[in-house]
């Protein structure tokens, strides 16, 4: 079972990092790049896997997982590095880790080559349930991670992945919806959907996709017996959505207040600093 107090009190530092600059614990540093369908971040540790820094931009440079925008998605991580590294006092950014969504195996290359590209040396690669259960760190059970294009499942037992999936739908779903129905771009809709204050409003709106989601989910953890989801990703942060999952897949779900950041920071563990 997962420590929810201790997650929640550590992504609270990791919320933190964005605006403050914590000092490192050691002289190695450990870097995290998630190149994700709605936003890129970037996430510092110390040895010690203290936050440190994080960055983050929104973007439209992948399409479920896939880079679809070499040129841009290589700037956006470029800046966010130099950002990074002027807050750390000029200190270089060597070392990093990245993770590709379940089953898009076959780009990362481009990955590494964007990572790569923006001065950094890719030093572990990671799908990404795997890497958010490096903070979730739970023995049994399904991570899974919804983000802008796509819903990875990992299924754990006894500590080890045993099952993979990914399912091409997330949050992009849920702002085509919103667009539709409100009669706005979805530039709007994404600004809707992230705006707390609007979830009550528009979860009535969603519910039937994220049913969707979660009867997507529940196929895998019926066939494994798994009896608890633990959520994490940009598109969880939708209040209320762990009980739509619960209520559709019938197994207990839970989430950390600050869902959208636990993948990350879990990428940035992984990462091995020379």
């Amino acid at each position: 079972m997962m420590d929810l107090q201790r997650v929640n009190k550590y992504m609270e530092r990791i919320a933190q990092s964005e605006k403050n600059t914590f000092l490192p614990v050691g002289e190695k540093l450990k870097v995290g790049v998630d190149l994700g369908t709605a936003y890129i971040v970037m996430v510092v540790l110390d040895e010690m896997d203290n936050p440190i820094a994080c960055e983050k931009q929104a973007a439209s440079v992948l399409k479920d997982g896939v880079v679809v925008d070499y040129l841009g998605a290589l700037q956006i991580v470029r800046d966010l590095k130099a950002k990074l590294e002027e807050r750390l006092g000029g200190r270089e950014l060597v070392n990093c880790a990245i993770a590709m969504p379940a089953g898009t195996e076959s780009s990362i290359r481009t990955h590494t080559y964007v990572a790569e590209g923006a001065g950094l040396e890719v030093t572990n690669i990671l799908d990404e349930p795997s890497a958010a259960n490096a903070v979730y760190q739970i023995d049994n059970g399904a991570v899974v991670d919804i983000g802008g294009g796509t819903t990875g499942i990992a299924i754990l037992r006894n500590g080890e992945v045993i099952r993979m999936e990914d399912e091409p739908t997330g949050g992009t779903h849920i702002s085509l919806v919103l667009a539709g129905n409100f009669h706005i771009d979805f530039a709007q809709a994404e600004v809707i959907k992230q705006d707390y204050r609007k979830h009550k409003e528009i979860l009535p709106v969603v519910k039937a996709v994220v049913e969707k989601m979660a009867t997507i989910v529940k196929r895998y953890v019926r066939s494994e017996e798994i009896d608890t989801i633990y959520l994490c990703g940009g598109t969880c942060c939708l209040t209320g959505i762990e009980g739509i999952f619960e209520k559709e897949t019938g197994v207990a779900t839970i989430k950390p207040d600050n869902p959208f950041l636990v993948t990350p920071a879990g990428i940035a563990m992984n990462c091995i600093a020379g």
